[in-house]
């Protein structure tokens, strides 16, 4: 619905098409609300509705007096562009819609004194993944999610984005080698200079992404709410089977060590009187056997000294 037929303001139909890499091929083709979304088929329809309205053979007949075919060479080269899917990737790369709000992405100052609204971060930096999220060459491509996802949803997403591999290139804004020039040095010159200028572009790129990653990471509410999850967890760790609380913990260990030491003084006494009774019996049966030798000595001088 409405492929090709957006309006189509007076300085789109003045437009140069020698100009043509300054053009807005989409907007060109009335496919404006579709950009990169729109299909093969709908960048077709939208073609055809275009020459048909804007032939020069048409606009000649209408008017009698001129053929101008300005904006109808637009239109072709738009579809030749769109049409051409390696092409079309390298416009896409440099969509003028997309550079646009590509550096519009939320600032640590907005998050002032909004700790406690947790939504107000996902409502902010949700669109800016969703729409940097086309680029990634690998398919799916985690979205930000929501306050409680698990820690391991959370690191999956980072993990993911700090690693982006993107498709977007910038060969579409190469300068061309100067028309009708045969000399190999202006053509090496340019190839060499245009190759330097997509890696720099393309570093840029990246650290672009970069900054905007590690901006949300420092934000992010769910990283706060792990580390306490965390944090509480091991706490919970070292109680002991008995649910007692680390300073209870401590309270019970005293006390039984205590006892410990009150046990083994206990023991040392018995084993002590346990040593002295043992002697006093050694003693008294030392005696007795003393005793008992006198006695036999005596009974044996008795009867040696008889009647």
């Amino acid at each position: 619905m409405g492929v090709g037929e957006e309006e189509e303001p007076e300085e789109l139909l003045l437009q140069d098409p020698k100009e043509w890499k300054k053009q807005d091929h989409y907007q060109v083709l009335g496919l404006s609300h579709l950009r990169h979304k729109a299909t093969p088929a709908q960048i077709k329809i939208a073609h055809r509705k275009k020459v048909l309205k804007h032939h020069p053979d048409k606009k000649a007949g209408a008017s009698h007096t001129t053929n101008d075919d300005a904006f109808f060479k637009c239109i072709q080269k738009a579809n030749e562009v769109l049409t051409n899917p390696e092409r079309r990737r390298q416009f896409d790369s440099v969509d003028p819609n997309f550079v646009a709000i590509e550096d519009d992405v939320p600032t640590a100052s907005q998050f002032k004194n909004r700790e406690k609204d947790t939504q107000y971060f996902f409502d902010e930096f949700t669109p800016v993944f969703e729409r940097e999220a086309r680029f990634s060459k690998k398919t799916p491509v985690p979205m930000l999610g929501q306050y409680d996802d698990p820690k391991e949803k959370v690191e999956g997403f980072y993990d993911f984005w700090y690693n982006f591999d993107s498709w977007r290139s910038f060969e579409y804004l190469d300068k061309e080698v100067n028309e009708g020039s045969d000399n190999r040095d202006d053509k090496r010159y340019t190839e060499k200079k245009n190759k330097s200028e997509r890696a720099r572009r393309k570093k840029e790129d990246t650290a672009r992404l970069r900054g905007i990653v590690d901006l949300t990471l420092g934000l992010d509410p769910r990283i706060k709410r792990i580390k306490q999850e965390e944090k509480e967890a091991r706490e919970a760790k070292k109680k002991n089977k008995n649910g007692l609380t680390p300073a209870n913990q401590k309270a019970k260990a005293e006390e039984e060590k205590r006892k410990a030491e009150e046990e083994a003084k206990k023991k040392e006494e018995e084993e002590t009187i346990a040593r002295a009774e043992a002697k006093k019996a050694k003693a008294a049966a030392a005696n007795a056997a003393k005793k008992a030798r006198r006695q036999q000595r005596a009974a044996e001088g008795e009867g040696a000294n008889g009647p």
